[in-house]
C-alpha cells in the first residue's frame, strides 16, 4: 500500500495509481520556496520504489504553475552583508545544489511524469517542467527564463532545458530571457500538447493517463533509465546496455506476462481501464 509523507507547501492526491502533486503556495505564486521544494522532494523519494504509483502529475493551484525561485528568500537569506555579497557563500551553494536534487528526482523518476501548466512557468519553474516526460500547457500560459534579466544565471536548470529544447534553442532562450506563450512553447518543442482551457488540459491528461496505465510499470521504469543513460554512452556501451536492458525485460515476470497475454489475446495483469 502506498504511503505518502506528511508535507507542507504541496497537496497530494492519489487516485487509481496516479499521484498528483499540487503546488499550493499562493502567496508566492508557487515559487520554489524551501517548503515547496522539500515537499516535492520528500514525496518523490517516498514513491520512487513504489510501482503501485504508475504516474505523477505536477501542477499548480490558483491558476499558476510556478513563478521560479523565491527572490524574497534569496535577498533575505543570501544577499545580506559580507564581502562575498551574501550571508554565506557556502549556504548559497548548498541551496542551489538542493534545487538540483529536486530536478534530478523529477527527471529520473521511474514513473511517467506530466507537467500541467496554467498561468505561468518562469525561470526555475520552467526548468522544473523541462524535467517532466510530458508537458501540457494552456495556450495563453506565459514562459521565460528570466534569470539573466535580473542579473543571475539559469544554472541548475540548464542541463534539463538543453535536454528538452536542444542546445541552440536553449542557449538562445537562456541568454536573451525571451518570453513566449503556450503556442510558442509548442512551436519550440517544450509543450507536447496545448489546450485552450482547464477542461482541455484535463482531457489531455486523462488520455495520457489511460495510455500509461496500459503499460507495465517496471517496463516504464527500465525504459526511462535506459533513455536517460544513453546520451553519455559510447556506441559500444549503448549496444551492451540496450541488450542487457532488453534481456532483463524479456525474462522478467512482466515480460513473460506481456508476451503470454498478447498470444492469448487478453489484457496483461497490470492494464487498467
Amino acid at each position: 500500500m502506498t504511503t505518502l509523507p506528511d508535507v507542507t507547501g504541496v497537496d497530494l492526491d492519489l487516485d487509481n495509481g496516479w499521484l498528483t502533486i499540487w503546488f499550493n503556495q499562493p502567496e508566492t505564486r508557487n515559487a520554489l520556496t524551501d517548503e515547496l521544494v522539500d515537499g516535492v522532494r520528500r514525496t518523490l523519494e517516498a514513491v520512487s520504489d513504489d510501482r503501485d504509483v504508475r504516474g505523477i502529475t505536477l501542477r499548480g493551484r490558483h491558476g499558476v504553475f510556478c513563478a521560479g525561485g523565491n527572490l524574497k528568500q534569496f535577498k533575505a537569506s543570501f544577499q545580506g552583508g559580507g564581502s562575498d555579497g551574501g550571508g554565506s557563500r557556502d549556504s548559497t551553494i548548498e541551496m542551489s545544489k538542493g534545487a538540483a536534487v529536486l530536478f534530478d528526482l523529477i527527471n529520473e523518476a521511474p514513473q511517467v511524469v506530466i507537467a500541467i501548466i496554467e498561468g505561468a512557468a518562469m525561470a526555475g519553474g520552467f526548468g522544473m517542467a523541462c524535467c517532466a516526460d510530458v508537458v501540457i500547457c494552456e495556450a495563453d500560459a506565459k514562459f521565460a527564463m528570466t534569470e539573466t534579466a535580473i542579473g543571475i544565471s539559469p544554472a541548475q536548470i540548464a542541463p534539463f532545458v538543453i535536454q528538452k529544447l536542444g542546445y541552440a534553442t536553449a542557449r538562445r532562450l537562456m541568454l536573451t530571457a525571451a518570453r513566449f506563450n503556450g503556442e510558442g512553447a509548442h512551436d519550440l518543442g517544450f509543450a507536447d500538447f496545448v489546450a485552450s482551457d482547464v477542461d482541455g488540459l484535463n482531457a489531455i491528461e486523462q488520455q495520457i493517463r489511460s495510455q500509461v496505465l496500459k503499460c507495465a510499470p517496471g517496463a516504464i521504469a527500465d525504459t526511462k533509465s535506459l533513455i536517460i543513460a544513453l546520451p553519455d554512452m559510447s556506441r559500444e556501451e549503448a549496444i551492451q546496455a540496450a541488450a542487457e536492458n532488453f534481456t532483463g525485460r524479456l525474462l522478467s515476470d512482466e515480460g513473460r506476462e506481456g508476451v503470454a497475454s498478447f498470444l492469448e489475446k487478453r489484457k496483461p495483469v497490470w492494464a487498467k481501464g
